[in-house]
């Protein structure tokens, strides 16, 4: 049973179909691989972005809840996100961004890398974070960034707690990841890899008030396992350590099961395998509304709810 190779996919919430796909798509220039629906709520999209093919460590999904409220961050909550870009490209970044139209906090160095701060357009944190290090996805050339300057994946995760120690040895003796450092009230732990999203870092607020669920809020965060046998290896292995873990489920492109940690944030365990282009060509990814097989019988009544998502070109960035 191998240690967690990293981040899987990274799930959150949206306000507006249309601004979020205007600004992952777009702005940051990572490819809609898969449109479907929450299975939970068929009659709400679940948007998937990523590298070419939507490589674990690159998925970033939003469910697109129309006129909810907005969340209010807080403890007990993946309170950020963060991905890698080369440090070459930090000045394209801040240019594309200004002329995005979207402002940038102040940049920053944390364990020695490059951070830029920002929000989506629900305010969900999302940081830039400077390494050179392995970065094994696919390029999506016809994207709106240059190879050199394109995101490469997640970098890390930022879970906002009142205590470290329960979260931190449940990622440690449970999902084979280290701890490598701290600066001032932020811990970091490191999956055993050498890729894409690596890093879950603790920002110890006790006695910090609790997060509202809301758009712009992290639903959960999902770790890579590579099969479906690893994964039960996995869920015999939490529930011998009294972690309350849900049945596997299907979800179409991955297979997952869902805890949370003991500060309450929702983690998940996914399957690398069967991947998007299971049912799409990789020509044709992000293009079609995709329904498991169970709710297909529905399509009708679930077309006529969801509002209409067109992909316009996407134009290359002028740095």
């Amino acid at each position: 049973m191998k240690p967690v190779q990293g981040l899987h996919h990274i799930t959150a919430v949206a306000s507006n179909p249309h601004k979020n796909v205007e600004f992952y798509h777009h702005v940051l220039g990572q490819r809609l691989v898969k449109k479907t629906v929450n299975f939970d709520d068929p009659g709400t999209y679940h948007l998937y972005y990523g590298d070419e093919v939507g490589t674990p460590g690159t998925i970033m999904t939003y469910f697109p809840w129309q006129h909810m409220r907005p969340g209010r961050r807080g403890n007990g909550e993946t309170a950020a996100m963060a991905y890698t870009i080369r440090p070459q490209a930090m000045g394209f970044w801040q240019n594309w961004l200004k002329k995005s139209g979207i402002s940038t906090g102040e940049r920053q160095t944390r364990f020695g890398q490059d951070v830029l701060p920002f929000t989506d357009p629900d305010g969900l944190p999302l940081e830039l974070i400077t390494s050179d290090d392995p970065a094994t996805l696919q390029f999506w050339a016809d994207g709106p960034i240059g190879a050199s300057d394109a995101l490469q994946g997640f970098h890390s995760v930022t879970l906002w707690l009142d205590q470290v120690e329960p979260t931190a040895n449940l990622l440690t003796q449970q999902l084979g990841y280290r701890f490598i450092g701290e600066e001032g009230n932020r811990f970091r732990y490191k999956a055993d890899g050498n890729d894409i999203g690596l890093f879950v870092d603790i920002l110890h607020r006790p006695g910090q008030p609790q997060g509202q669920f809301g758009a712009g809020s992290i639903h959960h965060i999902a770790f890579r396992t590579v099969d479906d046998t690893e994964q039960l290896e996995y869920l015999q292995k939490l529930r011998q350590a009294r972690v309350q873990v849900t049945p596997v489920q299907d979800r179409q492109y991955f297979h997952s099961i869902y805890f949370r940690s003991p500060g309450g944030v929702l983690f998940e365990i996914a399957t690398d395998a069967p991947g998007f282009p299971y049912d799409e060509p990789v020509a044709e990814l992000g293009t079609h509304l995709k329904l498991p097989s169970w709710l297909e019988q529905h399509r009708p009544a679930i077309e006529q709810r969801l509002p209409e998502i067109e992909l316009k070109p996407v134009a290359p960035a002028i740095p």
